[in-house]
């Protein structure tokens, strides 16, 4: 409640919108170290308690034990909100990094052209924010595996005490090690948005069993990694306890990693709730600027902020609510003012991500070479076709903001049917601009399936039972399904299978909303001229789209 107020007044502001993931993460910090604090007393109570001659009684080093224990957390969480995007990045090799460097060192200075590319510089910077995440889980297991088993009784006869931070400590690390590899190789870091957005309170207790669990799982592979790597340990730290201590040693040791990936699950797991949380993007209800224009912070944070960054996607994470739900009817309502000019940016705003798509993956399908070598097998396909799939690959990276594009634009269209009262959605020809724009795409992404797309002639033949039989096209685009037809194992085919779905149901939703209208420009021959835009689509052609779009009508499009 508090911070949903505290969100809102933000907003009053005109830089308001680039406040809200600044008090996301210090409200993350705060949160995080409660819970942080709770799992801590938790643990001394119940566990290490056993193993503690005088586990309640204060003391200067207890203290100073649990003021360690929270600043490890503090540098992991800070690593753990710098490595986070809403979106996948593409790190770069050791080796790229190693002649960037060199060619920072030996290549002169030029005004003229930089010395590192843009997308280079975002790749290193991702790879060094990995190695800096995994070096930061190293540290912070080492401090708090300290900090929680230093008074543990079962150390007293390891003298002197620096063995035993040495010996707490090199066993945190491995375990930080092992955590941080596998984070950031899993791609955890990765915010993944809900599809029902729950209160904060409500989505974090859902998640709690799933992180405890996780948090065993983890914590019995990092032991086993760590006993694996204790071979390597110097030989100080090895038989200075008597043999009847050994199994508790090591019960301590597991305890300790378990609590410690535990704080880091529950860490995981809050971040990406309060992360992923929806933003509401609009003056307050009664307002003078709701009353004059509430749309200018949405539109103004979708156009300006970062590309890509953890705020557009807000952004649109609240365009879509709004545009699909009737919580907000007065913020849907104000897109469709007199003038036309928030209906057209909203659309344009929305559209121009899915029109880089479809330019993506046309031009993978140009430049995709058509020669027998498509029927060897994945292993032994050339580079060029490599390359091809990596470039598809990382186009559906941005796949949940494309979701949320072709989600928005369909229903404002859908409702533009009976809220539009002034008729701007057809007036400015924004209908056309997303029947064209989500029919191309869907011809994409069907042809990177391996779906045939080819136009139907005009003079079909017809059996006397009936059927049509259509003449096969043995083109170009013929020629791309059978190759994207190949790709049907890599790893970016459930996510076309998804997108052709939303797509599909997208555009049954226009044709459902404006049926008898589409149904009488088919009959008088003017269907292609009222929903296809006149200038040359961005995949296919006219006559693919409009065969397309009447197969919607029909009711046979799958």
């Amino acid at each position: 409640m508090l911070l949903s107020i505290v969100e809102r007044s933000l907003f009053r502001d005109k830089d308001g919108g680039a406040k809200v993931v600044k008090h996301r993460f210090l409200g993350f910090l705060i949160w995080q170290a409660l819970q942080s604090t709770a799992v801590f007393f938790l643990s001394k109570t119940l566990f290490l308690s056993l193993f503690t001659r005088t586990p309640f009684k204060p003391s200067f080093l207890s203290l100073f034990g649990f003021i360690v224990f929270h600043f490890s957390l503090l540098i992991f969480s800070t690593s753990l909100f710098i490595i986070s995007s809403p979106r996948p990045q593409c790190a770069a090799s050791p080796l790229e990094l190693l002649l960037g460097t060199a060619r920072l060192i030996l290549v002169p200075i030029s005004n003229s052209q930089p010395l590192l590319s843009p997308d280079f510089r975002l790749r290193a910077r991702a790879s060094l924010s990995f190695v800096l995440f995994v070096a930061v889980s190293a540290v912070s297991a080492s401090l708090s595996v300290i900090s929680l088993c230093w008074s543990c009784h079962a150390f007293d006869q390891l003298k002197p005490r620096r063995l035993v931070i040495g010996k707490l400590g090199f066993w945190g690390l491995q375990i930080g090690l092992f955590y941080g590899v596998h984070y950031v190789y899993k791609k955890r870091w990765v915010l993944q948005f809900p599809i029902i957005q729950r209160p904060p309170f409500f989505s974090f207790k859902m998640g709690l069993p799933l992180a405890v669990g996780k948090a065993l799982k983890l914590s019995a592979a990092g032991y086993v990694f760590s006993a694996l790597l204790a071979f390597i340990l110097p030989y100080e730290f090895k038989g200075q306890l008597p043999v009847g201590n050994f199994i508790t040693e090591q019960i301590l040791f597991y305890i300790g990693s378990f609590v410690v990936i535990l704080c880091w699950e529950l860490c995981h797991h809050l971040h990406q709730v309060l992360h992923t949380k929806r933003s509401v993007f609009a003056p307050p209800k009664g307002s003078a600027a709701a009353e004059t224009n509430p749309s200018e912070p949405l539109l103004a944070t979708l156009e300006e902020s970062t590309p890509k960054s953890l705020l557009q996607y807000l952004a649109f994470l609240d365009l879509c609510m709004v545009c699909e739900g009737n919580v907000d009817p007065w913020r849907r309502a104000a897109f469709f003012e007199e003038s036309g000019e928030t209906y057209k940016r909203v659309i344009s705003v929305c559209l121009t991500p899915v029109e880089q798509f479809t330019r993506n993956v046309s031009e993978v399908f140009e430049s995709s070479p058509v020669d027998n070598s498509m029927q060897l097998s994945h292993q032994l396909r050339s580079p060029t076709e490599q390359l091809a799939d990596s470039k598809v690959y990382e186009s559906f990276d941005d796949f949940q903001l494309l979701a949320w594009c072709v989600r928005i634009v369909a229903s404002l269209t859908v409702h533009s049917h009976k809220e539009d009262r002034f008729g701007v959605a057809q007036l400015s020809g924004s209908n056309a601009a997303v029947i064209s724009t989500l029919l191309s795409n869907l011809l994409v992404v069907e042809t990177l399936m391996g779906k045939k797309t080819n136009l139907q002639s005009s003079n079909t033949l017809m059996d006397p039972a009936g059927i049509k039989w259509a003449t096969l096209n043995s083109g170009r685009r013929d020629s791309a399904a059978g190759v994207a037809g190949k790709r049907k194992v890599a790893p970016f085919y459930a996510k076309a299978y998804s997108m052709a779905d939303i797509l599909r149901t997208s555009i049954y939703g226009i044709v459902s909303a404006f049926y008898d209208e589409m149904s009488h420009s088919a009959k008088a021959g003017l269907l292609e001229k009222d929903w296809i835009i006149s200038s040359k689509p961005l995949y296919g052609t006219r006559e693919l789209l409009s065969q397309k779009l009447r197969l919607f009508l029909d009711f046979q499009a799958s």
